[in-house]
């Protein structure tokens, strides 16, 4: 996200060479979590914290056609309360500073609590937000990745769990190979500077991969670069198709193609060629296979991986332009499908130039009624 004329962050941070593993030696636990929960000590992100986790790949088969029948009907049956975490940095004090974030969760946590039926209850709800002076309650890397674990800890089938970040997102060169546009989408934290962003590599290994089948997660990214922060295989656009992804890995491959011929050296050019359509292959197949998921994970991105997304002021109120246009939708009309809720949000973007995304851990069908 970004604000104003400022100029964005992550031009300058992205290869800044940022310590992912760096964490504070001495951590005291949370007033939200719960005994006998898979919190690990910080420094542990990538572990698998339990024994529902499994190797990246295991319990996944290629997505076939009984996918998309889409959300497991035992959700509009459960009888415990959803939870929800809720993020909102407006990097106080910082250089970068953003205005509307931590409004976006405030107007997000009436949304769900007065529309969907959330609980406000400690350990029903949790907020961050870096106007709290609770240690423990700021959304610094160490308490969003812990936040984001209890989320998902001790789900089952017939669970509805929400999840919204509200603040700065960025890239970072993807190490793994899953990533189409050669890119990692990130969040950034409000110790960013200090111990690093947080990769969609580990929010998808942290907050998708332990879901077990009948357990809904959505998510909502308020955040620049942020169409697939989950990792998620399978983008929609708003025609209800599916979106193959393309990035700018693609035009720089042009560019050296073109060189190359111009240079006369034609093999080089139809390696590039073959290079850019083998390597885009090798990451769809690496993040299906890999990044599926046989729960019910839906999420909605403020605009496309390569766009940034707006912190702007509607009716004198700082908010982020995609908060306030699901909002929007959402106030207006409980009534929506996936695909109206998309086409809703993006009419309400439409001075902006961001386009929202959604994005699914499985094949879905888009024309079946939102919920939470």
């Amino acid at each position: 996200m970004y604000g104003g004329n400022n100029p964005y962050p992550p031009q300058g941070y992205d290869q800044a060479g940022f310590n992912f593993g760096q964490q504070q030696n001495s951590y005291q636990q949370p007033p939200y979590q719960q005994q006998g929960s898979y919190y690990q000590q910080p420094g542990s992100q990538y572990q698998q914290p339990g024994s529902q986790y499994q190797q990246p790949g295991s319990q996944y088969q290629q997505p076939g056609s009984h996918y998309q029948q889409g959300p497991y009907s035992p959700y509009q049956q459960n009888p415990y309360p959803p939870q929800a975490l809720l993020i909102g940095i407006n990097y106080i004090g910082q250089m970068y500073q953003l205005k509307g974030c931590i409004n976006d969760v405030k107007s997000i946590k009436q949304l769900i609590v007065n529309k969907f039926g959330f609980s406000e209850a400690p350990d029903k709800m949790v907020i961050l937000t870096d106007d709290q002076k609770d240690p423990l309650m700021r959304p610094t890397r160490v308490n969003i990745i812990n936040a984001m674990k209890w989320l998902v800890s001790g789900c089952k089938p017939g669970d509805s769990l929400f999840f919204h970040f509200s603040g700065h997102g960025s890239q970072k060169k993807d190490l793994d190979g899953d990533e189409v546009d050669g890119y990692d989408e990130t969040i950034l934290p409000v110790d960013y500077k200090k111990n690093g962003q947080i990769v969609d590599d580990e929010m998808n290994a942290i907050m998708v991969r332990p879901l077990p089948e009948g357990v809904r997660l959505t998510a909502i990214f308020d955040s620049c670069h942020s169409g697939t922060a989950l990792d998620l295989p399978y983008i929609y656009g708003d025609d209800g198709k599916l979106v193959i992804q393309k990035g700018p890995s693609q035009f720089k491959m042009f560019t050296k193609t073109l060189s190359n011929i111009a240079s006369g050296n034609v093999l080089g050019a139809i390696s590039n060629v073959i290079d850019l359509a083998g390597n885009s292959e090798k990451a769809k197949k690496m993040t299906e296979e890999t990044r599926s998921s046989f729960a019910d994970v839906i999420m909605f991105s403020g605009c496309k991986d390569s766009q940034t997304s707006s912190d702007t002021k509607i009716n004198n109120m700082a908010t982020g332009a995609m908060s306030y246009a699901l909002i929007k939708a959402l106030s207006t009309n409980r009534e929506l499908t996936y695909l109206q809720l998309l086409r809703e949000s993006k009419k309400h973007l439409s001075n902006f130039k961001q386009k929202p995304q959604l994005s699914s851990g499985r094949l879905m069908d888009m024309n079946q009624k939102f919920i939470m």
